[in-house]
């Protein structure tokens, strides 16, 4: 009996001393969440493989995190969500359509017979894309995050137009202007007074030109960024507002831009000194050359010898290049050089670098005047490019198989803006002594396989 007694005695201390787990309450901290709005481009407006569509807006950026919000005070978040899942894309080659569908991945036949998974789009007509096109005007929306918008596009009351060939070519703010061709974004913006602002800025300012291979709008100045920003913020700030911004990341971290290398024209003996026999003794151009195996593609410059010359390291060639003409039909070798508007060279990489840093110190110093919570994205998406782990599985920037980024290797997958998601409550957490839970969004996908 003593030892029964005994082993009973351990029993109950054992589970008397089991400590209780101390699990955090959620609170909203020195901020809050009750009107919360997200302002920015195509991260902030959920955009993803080329395009915005319903599913993708539901799991947005600051959908995600408004969901979060709500454990701590926040209230539903309304945004202009398209019809259905096909929504329309911004098809960077406007003289083959100026709209496409989402990318699905898809078996293709490329020039050489060869069938592979791709990433498939199809056009969309303007008359088909007038569905995806219709305001919602009347409607308080809390995301008012428009797709390519500038800084210079959120005064301009143009940007509220109805689309436009021979006007204003963005089809995303008409949908949801209070006065469309009469009010701007930033006073719509204004209107909203929020408690708390999402914002990722400067992104198209820099990225649309970069897409475009340098040949759209210059980047504006940091000064003028700086001053759109402030023109921005102020007036939310002065009413009460509360938030978070984030800094951009270097485009060197996205397939878009890194996926086809400079230098991956593989050539023979026999093609390579054919090459040198038409460029060198029969043209004269003495600074093309041309070896076996690995060779720089040849493109467009009006400041080289006969306005063309090769690719050098630290230039890029975006994703947007016709690839089956550059497999199959010499594209960038011979007769048909790459055109300038698929090629990042040396002095437009040096003003996205440029632009890179001194919007970031302006962000930076943004966050510090105003007392927002600051995401760093920069070093969060080189960390992405290295690869990192979440909920047992593993990201990275690889273009399809990384499982971050969707299928237009520039915007994350819905995965990818979870994870993003959780890098802005980690801020904020921070910032205003809040405790959000992060997320784990099971309904989110990634790249959906056949």
């Amino acid at each position: 009996m003593k030892k029964i007694f005994f082993i009973f005695s351990c029993v109950y201390l054992l589970v008397s001393c089991t400590p209780e787990l101390d699990i955090p309450k959620p609170s909203a901290g020195e901020a809050n969440f009750s009107k919360t709005i997200a302002i920015g481009g195509n991260y902030m407006a959920g955009y993803q493989n080329g395009a915005l569509f319903r599913k993708g807006q539901r799991l947005s950026l600051p959908a995600l995190l408004a969901e979060q919000f709500r454990m701590v005070g926040g209230n539903i978040f309304s945004q202009a969500l398209m019809p259905d899942d096909n929504g329309i894309g911004m098809n960077t080659k406007t003289w083959e359509s100026y709209f496409i569908t989402p990318s699905k991945l898809g078996y293709k036949t490329d020039c050489k017979g060869v069938t592979s998974l791709s990433p498939i789009k199809n056009y969309i007509t303007v008359s088909g894309a007038n569905t995806y096109m219709v305001g919602i005007a009347g409607n308080s929306v809390h995301n008012l995050a428009i797709p390519f918008a500038n800084m210079a596009d959120y005064f301009n009351p143009v940007l509220g137009n109805s689309f436009s060939i021979t006007g204003n070519k963005n089809p995303y703010y008409n949908r949801i202007a209070s006065n469309p061709g009469v009010s701007t974004l930033a006073n719509d913006i204004v209107a909203q007074n929020p408690t708390f602002i999402i914002s990722w800025l400067g992104m198209e300012d820099i990225y649309n030109y970069a897409s475009s291979g340098g040949t759209s709008n210059p980047i504006p100045s940091a000064v003028s960024f700086s001053n759109s920003v402030e023109a921005i913020l102020s007036p939310l700030i002065s009413g009460g507002a509360k938030g978070v911004i984030a800094t951009i990341p270097d485009f060197r971290s996205f397939p878009y831009y890194s996926l086809v290398k400079w230098d991956n024209a593989e050539l023979t003996q026999i093609q390579a000194d054919s090459l040198n026999y038409i460029y060198d003794t029969l043209s004269g151009l003495s600074h093309m050359h041309f070896i076996k195996g690995r060779n720089p593609f040849v493109i467009d410059d009006v400041n080289a010898p006969s306005g063309i010359r090769q690719l050098k390291n630290g230039e890029y060639i975006t994703l947007s290049v016709p690839l089956d003409s550059m497999k199959c039909y010499k594209y960038g070798l011979l007769v048909n050089t790459v055109n300038n508007r698929y090629v990042l060279d040396s002095t437009e990489v040096y003003k996205i670098d440029q632009a890179i840093n001194t919007y970031n110190a302006v962000i930076r110093d943004k966050a510090a005047q105003h007392n927002l919570a600051l995401v760093d994205m920069n070093t969060f998406f080189r960390n992405i490019n290295t690869g990192i782990k979440w909920d047992g599985a593993d990201f990275n920037m690889t273009f399809v198989s990384g499982g971050f980024l969707s299928l237009d290797g520039y915007t994350p997958n819905q995965k990818g803006y979870a994870l993003i998601a959780n890098e802005f409550i980690k801020a904020i957490n921070a910032k205003y002594k809040a405790v959000i839970p992060t997320i784990n969004c099971v309904e989110c996908d990634g790249i959906l396989f056949p």
